[in-house]
């Protein structure tokens, strides 16, 4: 992760890494490049990241590390599904909530 970008955001001055997601097994998930964590529980994380929304769910799913200046977050369990809710499908009207309950 030696590439860092400044978003068009209003914290300027904060490098921001790059978005990558390392999974080991089905169980550890790190994600790098979040901006915020908007929900989570035992069986998903919603995470705003500098690539788009990130739905991750599962069973038993714990956050395991957070670093908010760095934007980087570990989560253990049984990990399912990992989605991002962008719009590619050129539907502007719908929110990411309502995707995120299809």
């Amino acid at each position: 992760m030696d590439q860092y970008y400044t978003p068009s955001s209003i914290n300027r001055d904060k490098p921001v890494p790059n978005h990558d997601i390392i999974m080991k097994g089905r169980k550890k998930i790190e994600i790098t490049g979040v901006k915020h964590v908007e929900s989570f529980d035992h069986e998903e994380f919603l995470l705003e990241t500098t690539m788009g929304f990130l739905a991750i769910k599962g069973s038993h799913l714990k956050m395991q590390n957070l670093n908010v200046e760095q934007g980087i977050v570990v989560i253990e369990g049984k990990i399912f599904d990992i989605s991002y809710l962008d719009d590619q499908d050129g539907d502007h009207a719908k929110g990411f909530f309502s995707k995120l309950f299809k």
